[in-house]
């Protein structure tokens, strides 16, 4: 009887720490960088430019561009020169759904330029990103691992 006593009770505090997958703020979990160093000299459309790649969640599904709509974005927050930027995240209407779940990648090429300064030889980069949807629900925001940005 003491075992089954103890055995619930764990049972039940295992159950009720777990965290919800879904709620209706998107939830953002960072998954790479890749690749993690990038020369100032890389050029539009190269493999060398490097890919955030992040996994989004959302209750409602209500993410993505609409035509003519107040539409959600991405925002990415350069920590090195503390300089936030916003993007619209493509038309996902025809696959977002209620428990929706995604890999966003990321093109970094729009934001490396004009993030750092030649100073160094190499810069470091770290970016913090969050998400908005259609109701203006903000995620949480997630820290990328470090992106070095190498100058000849």
């Amino acid at each position: 009887m003491r075992n089954t006593i103890i055995i619930l009770i764990i049972s039940l505090i295992a159950v009720s720490c777990g965290k919800d997958k879904y709620t209706s703020a998107p939830q953002l979990k960072f998954k790479s960088i890749s690749p993690n160093t990038v020369s100032s000299g890389v050029i539009i459309g190269s493999s060398g430019i490097p890919l955030i790649t992040l996994n989004v969640t959302d209750l409602e599904g209500d993410l993505g561009f609409k035509t003519g709509k107040d539409t959600s974005k991405i925002f990415i927050k350069n920590l090195l020169i503390n300089r936030l930027d916003s993007f619209y995240l493509p038309d996902l209407q025809s696959v977002a759904s209620k428990n929706f779940q995604a890999d966003i990648r990321i093109n970094t090429f729009d934001i490396l330029r004009g993030s750092a300064k030649p100073r160094p030889k190499v810069d470091t980069l770290i970016f913090e990103i969050y998400v908005q949807d259609f109701a203006k629900n903000k995620s949480n925001v997630i820290t990328t691992e470090p992106l070095y940005y190498v100058f000849p």
